[in-house]
Formats: structure tokens, C-alpha cells, sequence
């Protein structure tokens, strides 16, 4: 079946109505998504869209595909959730290309640290990567290798995950990691309370029931993030 508009890439996903979904988000959590959003209008990310254009994928160098398109993706947001929310750690799961740590790192508070976890280390030659060594010098941006979907890496980290006040998942929307990685999270009581989770990519496919299982407050802020989907959550 044809895609009924045309664009650069899509994505089937499904519409669900709201009645049976008993996951409302609550007042301090619509609170802060309309700071957020609102800090997110004043955000500068020019070093990003350089970045992306000078190591950026060919075929993916589109002029509306840069990092500071907002709405549409989701950097602006994530800077604008990280000074609306202050985090002293922010935890990534999903280091990718850097984007996203670098759009956090930008505008955490003097003294605040983002650790972000992969498999994959930030050198190890992806099909683009943005991060350099200078990004890791002043000790504000560091990662990990680890798999936090299984039990037994998760819970290597337990004692820097409950310190966490924001964290953001960006993981490979298999259907599978996703949901292990909630569950593990589960069992660990944060040290902020409620812990701000961001999740990335909530209408995509392999992503729907994943994320209408989440019974903690939520909220939809795909139209003032990710065109793939952006959900937050008062998690705990």
C-alpha cells in the first residue's frame, strides 16, 4: 500500500484512542513539557548542524534533516528538558552518533555530568559519528559499554543509574531491548523521585505496545520532538 504523502522516509505505525489507557500524565508533568518546550525555542545547536554536515551520512544530508530542525527532531527538546529539569546526571542509553549527548551536554548545569551507554564504542567506526576527544576532556561526558537490558550489566551500574534525575533511551527499537531495559528498571529505586525518562521513537512500530504498557504518568510530546515519536515519563 503507497504511502498517502510523500516523504524523505516513513515509517508504518497505528493511532490508538485514549480511553483505555490509564497512563495520564499528571500536572507536573504537563508542567514541565510546556517549559520545556518553551526553553526549547530559545536553544542554539549550529555547532551540531556543522557537525552533521561535515560527518553526516550522504544519502541522509537532506537540508531539513539537521539537528536543530524543531519540531521534527528531538535535540532542541532534549536541551530544553535538560534546563527545565537540572539534572546533576544524566543517564543515555544509546551513545549512536553523539547528537543527542552532545545536545544535553550543551546545556547541563556547571558541574552535572551525562553518562552514556552503548555497545559500541564511540570510536569503533559507525557510519557517522560527531564526537571527538575534546568532547570527553572536561570529564562532563562519559561512556560505558554495557548491555542494560540484561540483569547482570544493569546491575553493575545500579549505584550510577540511581543517581540519575534524567535519562533518555535511544536503543535499536527491535521490540526487545526496549521492554528488558524498562523491566531492569523497575527493580531499581532512584534516588530522584520521580526520575524524568525520555523515550525515543514511541510511534514506531516496535515501539507501540511498549510504550502504552508504561503505567506511570506519560505524555506524548512527539509534536514538540522526534517526527518518530517522543514520549516522557514520570517514572517511579
Amino acid at each position: 500500500m503507497p504511502h498517502p504523502v510523500h516523504a524523505h522516509y516513513a515509517e508504518p505505525s497505528l493511532a490508538f484512542s485514549a480511553e483505555d489507557d490509564y497512563s495520564q500524565p499528571s500536572d507536573r508533568l504537563v508542567s514541565l513539557a510546556l517549559e520545556a518546550a518553551r526553553l526549547s525555542r530559545g536553544v542554539g545547536l549550529d555547532e551540531l548542524d556543522l557537525r552533521w554536515a561535515q560527518t553526516g551520512p550522504p544519502s541522509e544530508r537532506h537540508p531539513y534533516l539537521r539537528p536543530s530542525c524543531w519540531p521534527g527532531e528531538h535535540y532542541r527538546l532534549l536541551a530544553g528538558l535538560t534546563l527545565a529539569v537540572r539534572p546533576q546526571l544524566v543517564v543515555e542509553v544509546g551513545t549512536g552518533g553523539g547528537l543527542s549527548a552532545l545536545a544535553i551536554k550543551k546545556y547541563l548545569p556547571v558541574g552535572s555530568q551525562i553518562a552514556t551507554f552503548d555497545i559500541i564504542g564511540w570510536r569503533a567506526g559507525r557510519s557517522f559519528n560527531v564526537l571527538t576527544p575534546s568532547d570527553f576532556e572536561d570529564g562532563s561526558l562519559v561512556q560505558y559499554l554495557a548491555d542494560l537490558a540484561t540483569p547482570e550489566a544493569f546491575a553493575q551500574y545500579v549505584p550510577l543509574l540511581r543517581r540519575a534525575k534524567m535519562v533518555f533511551i535511544d536503543g535499536p527499537k527491535d521490540g526487545i531491548f526496549e521492554q528488558k531495559l524498562l523491566d531492569n528498571m523497575r527493580s531499581l529505586s532512584f534516588d530522584s523521585k520521580p526520575l524524568i525518562l525520555i523515550l525515543d521513537d514511541i510511534r514506531l512500530w516496535n515501539m507501540l505496545g511498549i510504550w502504552r504498557r508504561v503505567s506511570f504518568p506519560k505524555l506524548d510530546l512527539t509534536s514538540f520532538g522526534h517526527w518518530s515519536g517522543t514520549g516522557i515519563i514520570e517514572w517511579g
